[in-house]
């Protein structure tokens, strides 16, 4: 498509559904539950990053440490690639896996993948193998695009294997020009698979008129503009990732990538985003409701800081220089489907909303007879509207299950997803989340279906029944619990987790195992959650016999942890990353070491010393040191400050 073909397409709005004060409170403009908003143009992400390239070619376009790609580098970069993907038989309708790492190198393979008119289907590179080999093969895709360091993972998995750096000069040789393929909005622009309630993952198909949807009412709300600096922080597998890309590339921005040893502790993702001039951020909710609490400098760029993917417990605090939005949307519905900006308030009762429908989506709230609930009333959410996804792939099945007509709209093809989860309207026309009406759960604002963990589980051979549940830690995070009947007593936690890492990626696997003699069944024959004990040193499965502190330095250490975990107690050379620890949890051992013992231990030592005791040892190096360069009256001062064993 010629750039004069794509200049009849403004580029940008000045609507816009958010207005914000300059002292950094933002408000909704008054919607309703049904978007009235202009209908989705005919063009669509390739044309338009392609017409964008044209205007501004000088323009960064991606940075990722070092590496910077301007527009028109990413126009030909992609367009290489588009042409040597063609090359392979890749073709209009054709499914693309995309294993990279989170760099400038995947949207340049994503925008190729597109412009060929096939769809790509975006795979975390640290997703066990034999997940791998499933999804692949479900999605039929016979060339998957990736770098050297997957190629064994991904043998045999793929007809084609193309790793752009073994592969860099032949691509360089193809023609820079566009493919001459005309991307339809019916055609499919990517494929995300998300946790099965049936024990697999299953994929998600999004169409290119529902991706467009997003792209034109994100820039339209927002107010993107080519000056405007934006992140891209998510796994490549989760959804909010092609949220953080399209809508900026077709605008224009700069998308710059967080690295990885900043991109989950709150302080330094802060001064990161501030050093950068980041004025759009996207920050799952959990690591996001951190950073409110934060201090922020008045000259952060920062204007919208972007959430989503779990439940917002609190409303931000008065002061913060930017507004805070919640949005809500499942993968179904192509990443977003109501958006609100939450006013800052102290100490406001009840969660904040989720807002109300995007533009051109409905939504319904239903009871169990499928009939809309008064205001007020608990319902199921169903979601209507371009952004529905085509369906599951290679599932008609479960598609017919999930997506049902419309009984409301008398139109041939109009179809409602059926959520799973409860909401109800509140007086202001937005709407309140309230759970789930079956066993799903979000992880780190990953959703998990507790089955699909409950039948890997019992492909162990030492297994003899599980039950898996979520439960709220004392700081009310939802961790996973596996309750298990073992089939010997020699089973440990190790062996579990090992086992399940093979299929399931790490944030499907408990962080705690616990030993039952039988698991309780209530009247009606099902599993008694109720019944289910609380994690204890007794009933807790262990690689090795809990061993308590031993000195001052691991009963501190053990203090912090056990106070983080929401635990009674840890065993010294128990692995705290086996207890419900993740990276979030470490930037708060850091920092709380860093007050207790005046050291600082780098976040990547946490790793390679996971337990109270290695810890401990590491602090005390530390401190040794410390006090070696220290002068006599120093040395005195900093052991009378650590004897005085501040609480934690």
């Amino acid at each position: 498509m010629s750039t004069e073909d794509l200049s009849r397409y403004p580029l940008s709005c000045s609507a816009s559904n958010y207005s914000s004060s300059t002292e950094g409170n933002a408000r909704p403009v008054s919607g309703s539950a049904e978007s009235d908003a202009a209908g989705v143009s005919q063009f669509c992400v390739p044309d338009l990053v392609q017409r964008r390239a044209a205007l501004t070619p000088d323009s960064s376009a991606l940075t990722s440490g070092s590496d910077r790609v301007n527009y028109h580098e990413l126009d030909r970069r992609s367009n290489q690639l588009a042409h040597y993907l063609r090359g392979l038989g890749v073709a209009p309708g054709n499914i693309v896996g995309l294993c990279l790492r989170r760099s400038v190198e995947f949207p340049v393979a994503a925008l190729a993948i597109l412009k060929t008119g096939g769809a790509y289907l975006p795979l975390d590179v640290t997703t066990p193998s034999d997940r791998l080999k499933m999804m692949l093969n479900d999605a039929r895709a016979a060339v998957v695009v990736t770098d050297s360091t997957m190629l064994a993972a991904l043998a045999g998995e793929a007809q084609h294997l193309v790793a752009l750096d073994r592969s860099a000069e032949e691509i360089a040789r193809c023609s820079s020009d566009a493919l001459p393929v005309r991307v339809t909005p019916e055609h499919l622009a990517y494929v995300i698979f998300t946790s099965g309630s049936t024990g697999t993952p299953k994929g998600v198909a999004i169409r290119h008129d529902s991706l467009r949807n997003l792209v034109e009412w994100h820039n339209r709300s927002f107010g993107v503009k080519p000056t405007d600096i934006a992140t891209q922080l998510a796994s490549i597998g989760f959804d909010a990732a092609v949220w953080e890309l399209w809508p900026h590339l077709v605008a224009g921005a700069s998308v710059h990538v967080v690295d990885d040893e900043v991109r989950s502790d709150p302080d330094r993702l802060r001064d990161w985003l501030v050093r950068e001039g980041v004025t759009i951020s996207f920050i799952p909710t959990p690591l996001a409701e951190r950073m409110m609490k934060l201090p922020w400098p008045d000259r952060a760029s920062l204007r919208f800081l972007l959430t989503g993917a779990d439940t917002l417990h609190h409303h931000p605090p008065v002061g913060l220089p930017f507004a805070v939005v919640n949005n809500y949307g499942p993968t179904e519905c192509t990443v977003v489907a109501t958006s609100a900006i939450i006013p800052p308030q102290e100490g406001a009762s009840g969660l904040p909303p989720i807002g109300r429908p995007i533009d051109n989506t409905r939504i319904y709230i239903l009871d169990a007879n499928r009939k809309q609930v008064p205001a007020g009333q608990l319902g199921e959410i169903y979601i209507g509207g371009v952004a529905l996804a085509r369906g599951y792939l290679n599932d008609p099945e479960l598609t017919a299950q999930r997506f049902i007509a419309n009984p409301f709209i008398a139109l041939a093809g109009d179809r409602l997803y059926r959520t799973g989860d409860l909401g109800c309207y509140l007086p202001d026309g937005q709407i309140a989340f309230h759970g789930r009406v079956d066993d799903q759960v979000k992880i780190r604002g990953y959703r998990i279906e507790l089955n699909e963990i409950i039948g890997a589980l019992s492909r162990h051979p030492a297994v003899r029944e599980c039950v898996v549940v979520a439960n709220e830690d004392a700081h009310g995070e939802k961790r996973l619990v596996a309750y298990v009947v073992p089939q010997t007593s020699s089973l440990t936690v190790s062996e579990l987790r090992d086992f399940l890492a093979r299929e399931l990626p790490n944030y499907m696997i408990p962080s705690t195992f616990i030993s039952l003699e039988a698991i309780p069944i209530g009247a009606t024959g099902k599993v008694n959650r109720s019944a289910l004990p609380a994690p204890n040193d007794d009933n807790m499965l262990r690689d090795e016999a809990f061993v308590g502190s031993r000195t001052p330095t691991e009963e501190r250490v053990a203090e912090i942890v056990t106070s983080l975990l929401g635990l009674d107690s840890v065993g010294v050379n128990d692995n705290f990353f086996y207890f419900g620890g993740n990276s979030l949890f470490g930037t708060q051992v850091i920092a709380r070491l860093r007050e207790t013992f005046d050291v600082e231990l780098p976040l990547l030592r946490l790793f390679d010393y996971p337990t109270v005791a290695g810890l401990a040892s590491e602090v005390e190096s530390l401190m040794a040191a410390k006090l070696d360069a220290m002068s006599e009256e120093e040395a005195q001062r900093l052991l009378s400050l650590n004897s005085e064993q501040p609480s934690v």
